[in-house]
């Protein structure tokens, strides 16, 4: 699944012009009013942002991992709220249904979600499960036909937005084995929001809580018919979605970059423009290394993504997401936090973007699994060795 290389070049230059012409003058919109307005949602609609994952034959783009990582390292190069408003529909809430649904759900769902008709979320994250995803405990009975689900989501990305999640409950015994995915349709009596959170950054985000209380689903919505898959569905959605995030991460850190190099350019001290300092000098050429070498990494992880079957785990796959993962997300806070020190007390003002940048990355090494889990799951590959 990919677009010929022709389309795609035009593709990624209407989203350059769309990122400089309509969502950087937004930016501070967007942080004052913790919001990003409808008009541009309904641009991004028109652009086919919401689809670039989903195959043509259900009214996406049908982009290839790779080519999803350029636009995402793109899109990182404006306020991360905006990336976010279409990251459900691109990543986590769609894939499980691509990857693991029936004919039937891939058919009726998947382009409304193209179309951005429906926004959906992903419900893993609860507030005793959120790195270890195989502890949650929303449970689903069997109940005729159909499945009771009861239980709490926490910090669920697009949550306010949603028309339906992807989500994980238990439907069996212990384990990851228990756990079936579901689509939840968003209207379904029982199933309601908590008060959006509050973060420290990416203003203009939406997340929340979801509550289930006795929500009635038919068992047809779980993802593939089988119950009991919903682990592994999870587990190979977060696989595409860690590459996404790293390209991201990429974006934001050469954003960063040029707002460093711009300032340092026109920043004078002692007489002379702070970039003639060595050592401030030296901190751009750190950023630059960093980037380039993250980027890389990205790159070559999603060519390894894409020369396996899709849809298919494969450990080799997952351990170089995780990597880039891993590498990518604190690079882009190192790089975050010599912008804020090029700039000086300047850099701890709200008027300048790299203050808020340097909230906005702080989440990458948190969503998507952390970190430390990241660790692990290299740790354990290598492990596993001859």
């Amino acid at each position: 699944m990919s677009l010929d290389q022709e389309t795609f070049s035009l593709l990624k230059s209407s989203v350059q012009r769309f990122i400089a012409e309509r969502l950087v003058p937004a930016e501070n919109y967007v942080e004052e009013h913790d919001l990003v307005p409808d008009d541009i949602i309904d641009d991004m609609k028109e652009l086919g942002l919401f689809g670039l994952s989903i195959p043509e034959e259900y009214g996406g783009i049908g982009l290839s991992i790779a080519q999803e990582c350029e636009v995402a390292y793109e899109l990182g190069h404006t306020a991360l709220a905006f990336r976010s408003v279409v990251g459900t529909n691109i990543g986590i809430g769609s894939q499980g249904i691509l990857m693991d649904g029936t004919e039937a759900q891939k058919a009726e769902y998947l382009p409304k979600i193209a179309s951005g008709e429906l926004m959906i979320s992903f419900a893993l994250t609860e507030p005793d499960a959120g790195s270890d995803a195989s502890a949650l405990k929303t449970r689903g009975e069997k109940d005729g036909d159909d499945y009771l689900l009861s239980g709490n989501k926490r910090y669920i990305t697009n949550a306010p937005r949603a028309g339906a999640f992807t989500l994980m409950a238990r439907t069996d015994g212990p384990g990851a084995g228990g756990i079936s995915a579901f689509i939840v349709p968003a209207d379904l009596p029982g199933l309601s929001l908590g008060k959006s959170d509050k973060k420290m950054g990416q203003r203009g985000t939406k997340t929340c809580d979801v509550n289930l209380d006795n929500v009635r689903v038919p068992s047809t919505n779980i993802i593939g018919g089988v119950p009991g898959k919903g682990f592994k569905t999870a587990m190979k959605v977060l696989d595409r979605g860690r590459l996404h995030v790293s390209a991201l991460a990429c974006g934001m850190a050469s954003r960063i970059l040029q707002e460093s190099i711009a300032y340092a350019q026109q920043r004078k001290q002692f007489g002379q423009r702070i970039g003639d300092f060595q050592l401030v000098q030296a901190m751009l050429a750190d950023s630059k290394a960093e980037l380039m070498a993250g980027w890389s990494l990205v790159q070559a992880a999603a060519r390894c993504y894409d020369a396996k079957p899709f849809g298919i785990t494969d450990p080799e796959v997952s351990m170089q997401a995780s990597c880039s993962k891993m590498f990518t997300t604190e690079m882009v806070g190192r790089v975050a936090d010599r912008g804020v020190q090029i700039h000086g007390g300047a850099g701890y003002i709200n008027e300048y973007k790299v203050e808020r940048f340097y909230r906005d990355v702080r989440l990458l090494r948190l969503y998507e699994g952390t970190t430390q889990i990241q660790q692990l799951i290299i740790g354990k590959h290598l492990m596993r060795q001859n």
